[in-house]
């Protein structure tokens, strides 16, 4: 059974298998990144560094909406402090929410509603995205007359290409369900009431795989993958060996030799 945490803006379950779930809990206020909800994430995260019984995190938001992006009011509070006082405000707001790319395990985002601005960007720092039929993706920044922040400009690239980009950046239209699937912004798409479930279920296989290798393949296909064919080759000639000389590797023989899914211990 789960085992469950929770504050005011933010719950974590702890599923079976390694896999925790992390629901923004200000439905709301549409789980905008509130002071409080930015310090719950960080701490939560931090406490999922370097725990090992942890094999992949799921994020999904309560109500009706992913995360309507940063909190306008909190934007708005200095409108007399200078760009580099804001800077030291940003920078850090901004590595507390992807500090889920500094994980070492895969991450999932259940994107359960709108997707707006820093709370697209939040899907987009995660490995993998599920969209629920309700799901919107935007990235109006423009349309609030200010630049994008939290890596927008590095990662909408990263999982969409450079054309649909600058096409979704630049107008900062809404894109539907239907549209974030045909973008590769959604792997798959679920009916609302059961997004979260068929995510659980997808995070389940990830978790089953075999730790030291997932952690290579997150890491592998970090920031683009590979510079080059022959860098691949060359990372791949590494990493693989250390594989090779696991015990799960062993274990993994074995579960197939004997017709039954493998469990992994990490060594």
């Amino acid at each position: 059974m789960p085992a469950e945490a929770e504050t005011s803006a933010l719950r974590v379950e702890r599923q079976d298998g390694g896999v925790v779930l992390l629901t923004l809990a200000l439905p709301e206020r549409r789980n905008a990144m509130t002071a409080e909800l930015t310090g719950a994430w960080g701490a939560a995260v931090d406490e999922l560094r370097g725990d090992r019984t942890v094999r992949c995190v799921v994020v999904t938001g309560a109500g009706t909406a992913f995360c309507a992006g940063g909190d306008v009011s909190w934007l708005a509070a200095e409108p007399e402090a200078s760009p580099a006082e804001l800077r030291d405000r940003m920078l850090p707001f901004y590595t507390t929410w992807l500090s889920l790319r500094a994980l070492d395990v895969p991450s999932i985002a259940a994107v359960n509603g709108a997707a707006v601005g820093a709370g697209g960007a939040l899907a987009l720092s995660c490995d993998i995205r599920y969209a629920g039929a309700s799901a919107r993706f935007t990235v109006p920044f423009a349309q609030l007359g200010m630049a994008a922040g939290m890596a927008t400009t590095w990662l909408l690239p990263e999982v969409v290409g450079l054309a649909a980009a600058r096409e979704l950046l630049l107008t900062g239209r809404v894109a539907d369900s239907a549209e974030m699937l045909r973008l590769g912004l959604a792997s798959a798409v679920y009916e609302d009431g059961v997004l979260v479930e068929k995510v659980l279920e997808r995070a389940a296989q990830v978790a089953a795989g075999a730790p030291v290798p997932q952690r290579f393949h997150k890491i592998a296909l970090a920031d683009g993958g590979h510079a080059s064919f022959e860098q691949a080759l060359r990372w791949e000639a590494l990493a693989q060996p250390v594989t090779l000389a696991t015990k799960d590797l062993q274990e993994g023989l074995r579960a197939r030799a004997e017709k039954r899914p493998a469990v992994f211990s990490g060594e």
